[in-house]
């Protein structure tokens, strides 16, 4: 826009998907990057069909420049306050697909193995070969339900591509 006219907010709706479920909001924001860029462990949900649904839910909605979040909400932005600090935070955040290589070494009974995984923009598995050290490969087909990005890490990494860190995982290509 010109004159200095700031962009109007849409209707965001939000959700933390914690692995047995989720929490829900409506979040006020002028683009799906901004909710991105602003809360932790987060995706927009921008399916026609899921956002008809989610109009009878009754849920919590939010500014995103409110100072007073709904529950839950506050930590995911505190989340992302202190990730935003640490070097290469958003790294990844423009690239439509990653490529990452993770080393298995075997340490539960599980054989060892190379993973190469492809994951898509919104942190979901796309493509997965296992290279057995006996030189076998495995591909895997895709499950829409498998958030790769938030299994990566235990201990509460961002997820999607808004990371910082790949600990031992290694992107290729």
């Amino acid at each position: 826009m010109t004159d200095g006219a700031a962009e109007p907010k849409k209707r965001f709706l939000v959700l933390h998907d914690y692995g047995m479920g989720g929490v829900w909001w409506w979040v006020h924001a002028t683009t799906a990057r901004e909710v991105l860029e602003t809360f932790a462990e987060v995706e927009v949900i921008d399916s026609p069909q899921a956002v008809d649904q989610a109009q009878g839910w009754n849920l919590a909605e939010a500014d995103i420049d409110s100072h007073a979040m709904p529950g839950g909400l506050d930590d995911l932005r505190a989340k992302r306050d202190a990730q935003r600090a640490l070097p290469g935070f958003g790294a990844f955040a423009d690239r439509p697909v990653l490529y990452l290589r993770r080393r298995w070494d075997g340490d539960d009974g599980v054989d060892p193995a190379t993973y190469l995984m492809e994951i898509g923009s919104d942190g979901r598995r796309l493509r997965q070969v296992e290279q057995a050290d006996d030189g076998t490969a495995i591909k895997s087909d895709p499950d829409p339900a498998f958030r790769v990005i938030r299994d990566l890490w235990s201990d509460g990494m961002p997820a999607g591509l808004w990371l910082h860190l790949l600990g031992g995982h290694r992107p290729f290509l």
